[in-house]
């Protein structure tokens, strides 16, 4: 038998708070981790902010106007004059105000018709993964048959029959990029409806305007929004494939592809006339990128922290 004192000291032992700190067994403490950033992410936002506010106060910058000639034509870069920094066209216009005059078509488009796309896409989307049934299968036939035209076949049939102009090509842009936003909404809206609280606030009495609004739509932001700038990305090289073939916006208002094309005739003897703008592509194109996978690591709760 176990005598009063021994159980007492036994019991003593097993309660919380009881013994020396050497007896006690301290819980290990993990230190939180936290992700380093890439650096070329700094890289991406940096180069997007410059090009945005570049294009935006063009008209106050030291620039020479886009389209009066500065020098000899096909003039190489001159790293004492501002205007010449890049070199000059075939009519000797300074290739960096071209640039930053042209960024504004590129983002123009690129934004404008990533956004509408979005809005149009996001909304059909959500009816469809919403009501289902009837309403599912007509949404997904509208996209399968929009998705069945080739995209560059669609864009160069849209800008023969409408005039060229940024109207134009933001139409067809916006075309091509709502049936993928109406494939990732609805895929997230059935996600989403399926949840306890949609439940919930059917149960309230919400009505489904109510539910699409205010509770599958703010779920649904984060997604569309770190798709949206790769999707951005994509509509830039298409604007840039069209004035490239001289199907996109007329001269004389720079574009980026545009001025590709101009200088594709001399990229033998005057390469810079063609890696000026090249290079303007790809690293706006680059950095969208680089913006997109950012976003989806930091908002899409399937990835984690």
């Amino acid at each position: 038998m176990t005598s009063p004192e021994r159980t007492a000291e036994y019991t003593a032992a097993q309660e919380p708070g009881s013994g020396t700190e050497d007896d006690r067994t301290e819980e290990p403490s993990v230190a939180p981790t936290r992700r380093r950033r890439s650096i070329l992410v700094y890289i991406a936002y940096t180069w997007l902010a410059v090009v945005v506010l570049a294009a935006a106060l063009a008209d106050v910058l030291p620039l020479a106007p886009y389209g009066t000639p500065i020098g000899a034509p096909r003039q190489t870069p001159q790293p004492g004059s501002l205007d010449l920094s890049l070199g000059t066209d075939q009519l000797g216009r300074s290739l960096l105000s071209r640039c930053v005059y042209g960024a504004r078509v590129s983002l123009l488009v690129g934004a404008g018709a990533g956004l509408l796309g979005a809005a149009v896409g996001a909304g059909l989307g959500m009816l469809a993964g919403y009501f289902r049934g009837k309403v599912d299968a007509l949404i997904q036939l509208l996209a399968d048959a929009m998705l069945a035209f080739p995209p560059l076949i669609l864009l160069l049939a849209l800008s023969s029959v409408l005039t060229p102009s940024v109207s134009t090509i933001l139409i067809g842009l916006t075309l091509l990029v709502v049936p993928t936003f109406i494939r990732l909404a609805r895929a997230n809206t059935l996600s989403w409806a399926s949840r306890e609280f949609i439940t919930a606030a059917r149960n309230m009495g919400a009505s489904d305007r109510r539910v699409l609004g205010r509770e599958i739509l703010p779920n649904l932001l984060p997604s569309l929004g770190a798709y949206l700038p790769v999707v951005m990305a994509a509509l830039i090289v298409a604007e840039g494939s069209l004035s490239f073939l001289g199907m996109g916006i007329p001269p004389p208002t720079p574009s980026w592809g545009g001025m590709i094309a101009d200088g594709k005739d001399a990229i033998g003897d005057y390469p810079h006339m063609v890696f000026v703008p090249t290079a303007f592509i790809f690293l706006t194109v680059f950095a969208l990128n680089q913006a997109g996978d950012h976003l989806r690591h930091r908002f899409d709760r399937g990835l984690g922290e």
